[in-house]
């Protein structure tokens, strides 16, 4: 019987322990799982994020803590009880930090505040557990550009924890300086979008730089919490959206308005024009189609419109900007040869290939944005800082754009940044070109206001004035938000008086070749 006895004793134990691994083995395979997902883009991120949870509170272990970790996330569980004295983690000193050389080093600090309330209520064994993803993609916003790309996740059981007064506080350090960039610290607030899971929300947290590379978070609740970026320096106050936005109404409705009376004046008239009119038409047709797709934007951004719609309309916008900035470089290139080569500027189907470059280029470098990554286009939230919450909160208004903050960066302004930079040389040469041929004629000084229109025409004609998009720092950015608007705005309305000015131009030579024609032939 002694021998069956220890036997059988042996038997529980083991049994015991099998099933204490296999309970703490479960939150490991449900990472690996998420991971499988992620890579596959095929899931829903609620209920995997909410599974994990569950399976790390209901983990059995030994001691007093658990740590699991797969390459893009690790867990960790902690036992507290109600004389909990504070805690404080760190990557640099985690056990089996699964990204050791990591960008970004972090470190979480929790006060003794933390348990009170629960041990208030029912005095008892509390979990605390914290997560950490190397990935956004759970989190995936419209616009959101992470530090990157961590989130970092602490909950205290299955009860929310809000209103603390210690601050917990999350730390985030970076290997390089982050001058440059507006940090907030947010947390993944569940069910503020329609879109999504949830958005990224800077309510209860206080965002401090301790130094150039440091973030550090102080928030009064938990969540998940990253750290949002933004290239833009500064954020446009609330309550310059409505002047801005009627300005922009306005000015687009205007352009729309004469891009197409000039469109249909050219196809009225008798003789279709030179291929210099024709460049002119080209350049019309692309900025009209920017207007309508920009005004549209803000339509197709909002429910109950699908993100398909929205996706194929900032696509739309993307292909007319660029299209727009292309037909800019042909007028510069195109006022060059007509001003540097005068006698020799035959080009064997000359207006065939630039429409080639003029709608083929910007085509196809859309079309290869849509199959390498077609989540580039979508609903584009616009972060507005607050001014009646001292800065800690956003107004967010949205338009179908370009989310992904490197091909902004390449293909909307180092492209336009590229087109303006090419046409104010060619601006500039050619206004020495002009200077040089009148004072070589001698011209009186009488057609000083005639040169002065022609100066504005060509800037207008070259785009130049899109280069006031540059401007948008410090002291400029309220000038530049007005200027800026309102030309960019008005860019069709400006082409169609620069359109009447050489069509009247045009036709008042015709009539002194005629009247010049008629009295030599009177005198003989």
């Amino acid at each position: 019987m002694d021998c069956w006895g220890a036997f059988l004793l042996c038997l529980c134990f083991m049994t015991s322990q099998s099933e204490t691994m296999e309970t703490s083995q479960d939150p490991l395979l449900w990472m690996e799982k998420l991971e499988r997902m992620a890579r596959s883009r095929n899931s829903t991120s609620a209920h995997l994020i909410r599974g994990l949870e569950r399976r790390l509170l209901n983990a059995s272990f030994g001691g007093s803590n658990l740590t699991l970790q797969t390459p893009t996330i690790q867990s960790l569980v902690f036992k507290l009880g109600c004389s909990f004295p504070g805690l404080s983690l760190s990557s640099a000193t985690m056990e089996g930090d699964p990204q050791p050389q990591a960008w970004v080093s972090h470190a979480m600090q929790f006060p003794a505040q933390l348990t009170q309330d629960a041990c208030r209520n029912s005095p008892r064994e509390l979990r605390l557990i914290c997560t950490y993803f190397l990935t956004d993609y759970f989190f995936q916003n419209t616009n959101s550009s992470l530090l990157n790309n961590y989130v970092l996740g602490a909950q205290l059981g299955s009860g929310h924890v809000s209103n603390l007064k210690e601050s917990v506080n999350i730390s985030f350090r970076h290997n390089q300086s982050l001058e440059g960039y507006t940090v907030t610290c947010v947390f993944w607030k569940e069910g503020a979008s329609k879109h999504y899971w949830g958005v990224w929300s800077p309510e209860g947290c206080r965002t401090e730089k301790p130094s150039h590379s440091e973030v550090l978070c102080r928030c009064n609740h938990l969540s998940y919490f990253a750290v949002l970026m933004q290239l833009s320096p500064a954020q446009v106050p609330p309550e310059l959206l409505k002047p801005l936005t009627y300005i922009t109404l306005v000015g687009c409705s205007v352009s729309i308005v004469a891009s197409l009376l000039t469109v249909l004046l050219h196809f009225q008239a008798r003789k279709q024009g030179d291929s210099l009119t024709r460049i002119h038409m080209n350049l019309h047709a692309s900025v009209l189609l920017l207007n309508v797709a920009f005004l549209l934007s803000p339509v197709l951004a909002v429910a109950p419109v699908s993100e398909s719609a929205c996706t194929a309309l900032a696509a739309v916008l993307h292909f007319a900007l660029l299209s727009s900035f292309t037909w800019m470089a042909i007028e510069g290139f195109n006022l060059y040869l007509l001003l540097g080569h005068v006698y020799n500027i035959y080009v064997r189907r000359y207006l065939l290939k630039l429409c080639a470059v003029g709608w083929g280029v910007p085509a196809l470098l859309v079309l290869s944005v849509l199959v390498a990554k077609n989540s580039v286009y979508g609903p584009y939230v616009i972060p507005l800082a607050n001014s009646q919450e001292n800065g800690t909160g956003f107004q967010n208004t949205s338009m179908c754009w370009v989310r992904d903050p490197w091909v902004h960066s390449i293909l909307v302004m180092g492209y336009s940044g590229l087109t303006c930079l090419f046409n104010l040389v060619v601006l500039v040469w050619a206004l020495r070109v002009l200077h040089r041929l009148r004072a070589r004629d001698k011209v009186p000084s009488t057609r000083a206001c005639r040169d002065s229109v022609t100066v504005l025409g060509l800037t207008v004609l070259l785009g130049t004035t899109w280069i006031l998009a540059f401007f948008s720092f410090d002291v400029f950015l309220l000038p530049q938000l007005f200027l800026f608007t309102t030309f960019s705005s008005l860019y069709g309305f400006f082409l169609f008086l620069w359109f009447c000015s050489h069509r009247c131009r045009s036709e008042a030579e015709v009539e002194a070749e005629m009247e010049a024609f008629s009295s030599t032939q009177t005198t003989q």
